[in-house]
């Protein structure tokens, strides 16, 4: 069973973590693990197959001095301490340019995963998003397509429960 992570609820869903058919070694805890790692970390060292254990606690992001997401790449918010838990013990997503994590009511939202134009007009958020969005951002939301040129990265408020959308263009 995973541990709960409250910026990332379902990491299984959104391809963060990959169930082996064989266990492996985690590299930091040297335990057996059939679920590993699989998004972005960023290190001096090149390190693959972390356990969720090992990221929830942060002991892969103390032993190896990494973070799951760039600091710098994340929607302001007051408390440093949610920074940390998003940096260091929050498993991250995989996009094609920069990721990007959102916030809303001075927390960060949970990442839900990665969306199209189809997907947000079928869960009902579309014009939700469309309200966050920049000018520029609203011209490109019909093009998003799961695995195409215009990616849509879902995000919702842990408080309010509202919608966010972050974009990367291939």
């Amino acid at each position: 069973m995973l541990p709960y992570f409250r910026y990332h609820p379902d990491p299984l869903a959104t391809g963060a973590f990959q169930e082996l058919r064989e266990a492996v070694r985690c590299p930091c805890c040297g335990e057996g693990t059939s679920v590993v790692y699989r998004g972005p970390f960023y290190s001096v060292e090149e390190v693959h197959d972390l356990c969720p254990g090992c990221i929830a606690s942060g002991a892969a992001a103390e032993k190896f001095d990494g973070e799951f997401q760039d600091r710098e790449s994340v929607d302001e918010v007051s408390d440093p301490a949610k920074l940390d838990e998003l940096a260091r013990r929050t498993p991250g997503y995989r996009g094609w340019q920069q990721e990007y994590w959102r916030a809303h009511c001075d927390d960060f939202c949970a990442y839900l995963g990665t969306v199209g134009y189809e997907d947000l007009k079928a869960l009902g958020v579309l014009e939700e998003v469309m309200e966050d969005l920049e000018d520029w951002q609203r011209e490109g939301v019909r093009d998003l397509e799961k695995g195409g040129d215009v990616q849509g990265y879902l995000f919702r408020c842990l408080r309010c429960g509202k919608h966010l959308l972050q974009i990367d263009y291939d």
